[in-house]
C-alpha cells in the first residue's frame, strides 16, 4: 500500500496547499447562493411541508459543492500532471491501475467532504437543519462525490488541453448539477420535465442526500441509492479501464 498512500498523500497536499482556493472559495460561493435565494424567496416558497425554503436549499447546495469540487480536484490534478510532464514519474512507478484511481478519487472525495462540512457549518449559523438519517447522508455523500471524482478522472484522461477540460465541466457537469433539484423539488415540475429530470443521475444524489436531513424525498431512497451506486460503479470501471490501458497517458 506504500505506493497508493504516497500518491494519495501527494494529492491531499496538492489541494491543501491552496486551501482558500479549493475549500474556502466553494464554501463562500454556496453561502452566497443561500443568502441570495433566502432573501428573495423568504416567506414566498415552501417546497416541502413544514420545511422552510432556506433549510431546503442547504442539502442541495452541499451536494452541488461536493459534486463540482470532486470533479474539479481529480480532473485538474491529472490534466496539470499531463501538461507539465510530471505524470511520467507516476506512470514509471510500480503502481497498479487500481491504486492510481483510488488515490485520485480518494483525495477528491476528502476535499468534497471537507467542503460539505464547511457549507453546513456556515449554513447553520442562519438556520437549523436537522439530520434524521446520518447513514444515508454518509452513503450518498461518499458515493456521489466518488462518482464525480471518477468522472473527473475520465475527463482528465480524455482532455489534452485546459480548454477541453473546461468545456467538459461547463457543458456537462455544471448543467447537470444545476438541473438536479438543488433549488426545486421534482414534484414541482410539469410531468414531461419530471420524466426528463429522471435521466439525470445527479438528481438521485441530491434527493437521497436531502433525505438524510429531512427524512422525505421525491424518489424512494433505496432506489436513489441503487442508481447512485450503479453510476459510481460504471464511471469507476471506465476510469480503471482507461488507466490500465494507458489511454492518452503514455504517449
Amino acid at each position: 500500500m506504500t505506493g497508493f498512500l504516497t500518491l494519495f498523500y501527494k494529492e491531499m497536499l496538492r489541494f491543501s496547499k491552496v486551501f482558500f482556493q479549493t475549500v474556502a472559495a466553494p464554501v463562500v460561493t454556496a453561502l452566497l447562493y443561500l443568502l441570495v435565494f433566502a432573501s428573495t424567496f423568504k416567506g414566498h416558497a415552501q417546497i416541502l411541508p413544514g420545511i422552510p425554503y432556506v433549510a431546503f436549499l442547504v442539502p442541495g447546495l452541499m451536494m452541488m459543492s461536493m459534486i463540482q469540487n470532486a470533479f474539479a480536484n481529480s480532473s485538474s490534478s491529472l490534466i496539470q500532471s499531463k501538461i507539465t510532464g510530471n505524470l511520467i514519474f507516476v506512470l514509471l512507478s510500480p503502481l497498479s491501475a487500481v491504486e492510481f484511481c483510488l488515490a485520485f478519487v480518494g483525495a477528491a472525495v476528502v476535499r468534497a467532504l471537507i467542503v460539505a462540512v464547511g457549507v453546513y457549518a456556515a449554513a447553520i449559523a442562519f438556520i437549523v437543519v436537522p439530520i434524521r438519517h446520518p447513514v444515508f447522508l454518509v452513503l450518498f455523500g461518499v458515493l456521489g462525490s466518488g462518482a464525480l471524482a471518477a468522472l473527473g478522472l475520465v475527463a482528465g484522461i480524455w482532455a489534452e488541453r485546459f480548454d477541453q477540460l473546461a468545456g467538459f465541466q461547463n457543458f456537462v457537469v455544471m448543467p447537470l448539477s444545476f438541473l438536479s433539484g438543488v433549488f426545486y423539488s421534482l414534484r414541482a415540475l410539469p410531468p414531461f420535465w419530471r420524466e426528463v429530470s429522471r435521466i439525470n443521475p445527479l438528481l438521485y444524489m441530491i434527493d437521497g442526500f436531502r433525505y438524510g436531513f429531512f427524512g422525505t424525498a421525491d424518489v424512494p431512497p433505496a432506489v436513489s441509492l441503487t442508481i447512485v451506486a450503479g453510476f459510481f460503479a460504471l464511471v469507476s470501471g471506465l476510469a480503471l479501464l482507461l488507466v490500465s490501458r494507458g489511454y492518452r497517458l503514455r504517449n
